[in-house]
C-alpha cells in the first residue's frame, strides 16, 4: 500500500476531518481514504462533460432541427477593406 503525505492542510479542514471520523467511528487516516475512494469513484463514473450533459438531459428528448441545404459554396472572408 502507498502512503501520502498532505501538507499545508488548513485547520478548518483538519478539524471537519477530525469530527467526521469521530462521527462515524473511524481515525482520521481511515476517513480521509474514504472520502478519497468515494470522491474518486464518483469522477471515473461521471465521465467527461459531454457525457455529463447528455446523461442530465436525455430523459428530455432530443431536438430536431431543419438544416438548411447548402446550395451556395463556402468563401473565405476579405479582410483587405
Amino acid at each position: 500500500m502507498a502512503s501520502i503525505t498532505i501538507r499545508n492542510l488548513d485547520d478548518q479542514i483538519k478539524e471537519q476531518l477530525r469530527i467526521a471520523a469521530a462521527h462515524n467511528g473511524h481515525s482520521m487516516e481511515e476517513e480521509a481514504r474514504l472520502i478519497l475512494g468515494r470522491a474518486l469513484v464518483t469522477v471515473n463514473r461521471a465521465g467527461g462533460l459531454g457525457s455529463r450533459i447528455r446523461n442530465r438531459f436525455s430523459d428530455s428528448g432530443g431536438v430536431e432541427l431543419a438544416l438548411p441545404p447548402r446550395d451556395e459554396k463556402a468563401t473565405a472572408v476579405d479582410f483587405s477593406e
